[in-house]
């Protein structure tokens, strides 16, 4: 029997949520060359995947996080999926900018939370964790605990994963980047000796040259 990580993996890699190009890497916006490339908005377009996602994410906060009294999507890639949890499990739902707005009430957190709130967050992905680790800082700055973040993949650096420590917030996430290289090698989607490459990348992805 495949296990969760497994099956969200043959998921995304099935609807090109995900995409690997060991030989012609992608170039990520932080200028990053990178033999993946994820964007999990896909999912949502999907009926079948974007309600496993939903169901998947939702039984996690169940387990995981009990405690929880909201739950925050972070903009913009996981603000449609957060709302399809929060109304699964009948929570309140805000989203949380990456910067406040310019004009008007110059929001950061959209919707109505209450200060003292127990807040799930939730990602698509966690890349760098850059912005993730920001809306956490956001909930934390509006007077609010962070019980945990749940997302849908992440490329699991470990640079990343010490960060979270740090900043002591627990992160559970449905699919990873091992999973991927292995359900991708299942389907012949990539050859064994691409995952030397798959795998050197991540060791350092903000140095890796692919052509050396």
């Amino acid at each position: 029997m495949k296990t969760l990580e497994r099956l969200i993996a043959e998921k995304l890699l099935q609807i090109k949520a995900i995409k690997l190009q060991p030989a012609n890497p992608f170039t990520w916006a932080s200028g990053w060359k990178s033999p993946i490339y994820c964007d999990n908005r896909k999912t949502l377009s999907y009926p079948a995947i974007r309600t496993a996602i939903k169901t998947e994410l939702a039984r996690v906060i169940i387990e995981k996080y009990p405690t929880a009294t909201a739950i925050a999507g972070v903009a913009t890639g996981a603000i449609a999926q957060g709302a399809l949890v929060a109304d699964l499990l009948g929570l309140p739902f805000v989203y949380i900018r990456s910067a406040p707005k310019d004009h008007g009430l110059e929001n950061l957190i959209e919707g109505e939370l209450k200060t003292s709130s127990k807040v799930v967050i939730i990602e698509d992905l966690v890349s760098t964790g850059g912005s993730s680790l920001k809306a956490v800082k956001a909930v934390r700055d509006f007077g609010c605990e962070v019980v945990g973040m749940v997302a849908i993949f992440t490329h699991g650096f470990p640079i990343v994963e010490q960060s979270f420590k740090e900043a002591k917030v627990p992160l559970v996430t449905l699919s990873n980047y091992n999973a991927v290289i292995d359900e991708a090698l299942r389907i012949k989607y990539i050859t064994q000796e691409d995952i030397a490459v798959l795998q050197e990348w991540r060791k350092d992805p903000a140095n890796w040259d692919p052509d050396k």
